[in-house]
């Protein structure tokens, strides 16, 4: 059998509302298996390249400051992927319509998100919809070294003049 993948985000809402270890739960209860996760703040760049395909849209600006926590003043997001059979369609299952008033009242977003009286779409989460995007997610997410098992091809290279943060 062939594993799917899928990106799996919690948004800023979840952090600061306190409900990523409700969202875990109900995550676990997949049976997917967990191959990556990461703790980030997302910058401007980064949402920007998630989001690429909705620029131009009335809501862009609003859903890039949502993703960065601008509105929420919780800057944290984590970054999962889960590895599985039809892992996009589970998730995707569990998760719920985008419109949280869409959504199944047994689905995450039907029973945890809402939207605003300004009109935002608190959904809680990002699931990838195709595999296709899966894939250009989870490699603008994570490196090859973040990521517990060789789910994609890599190469190796050498890097001259490289910085990178390190402890003290």
């Amino acid at each position: 059998m062939k594993n799917d993948y899928v990106l799996v985000v919690l948004k800023p809402d979840v952090m600061a509302k306190g409900l990523m270890g409700h969202v875990f739960s109900r995550l676990s209860e997949t049976g997917l298996e967990l191959v990556a996760m990461k703790i980030l703040s997302v910058s401007r760049e980064l949402a920007e390249a998630h989001y690429h395909h909705l620029e131009g849209q009335a809501f862009y600006g609003d859903i890039i400051k949502y993703l960065q926590g601008k509105l929420h003043g919780q800057h944290k997001v984590v970054a999962l992927v889960y590895a599985g059979k039809n892992a996009i369609a589970v998730c995707r299952d569990i998760t719920g319509a985008t419109n949280p008033e869409e959504a199944e009242p047994k689905t995450i977003r039907g029973s945890l998100g809402r939207i605003t009286t300004k009109g935002v779409y608190e959904n809680l989460l990002h699931v990838s919809s195709e595999k296709e995007e899966a894939l250009r997610e989870i490699k603008l997410w994570f490196t090859p070294e973040e990521i517990g098992s060789d789910i994609f091809p890599t190469k190796v290279e050498m890097i001259k003049s490289f910085k990178k943060k390190v402890w003290k």
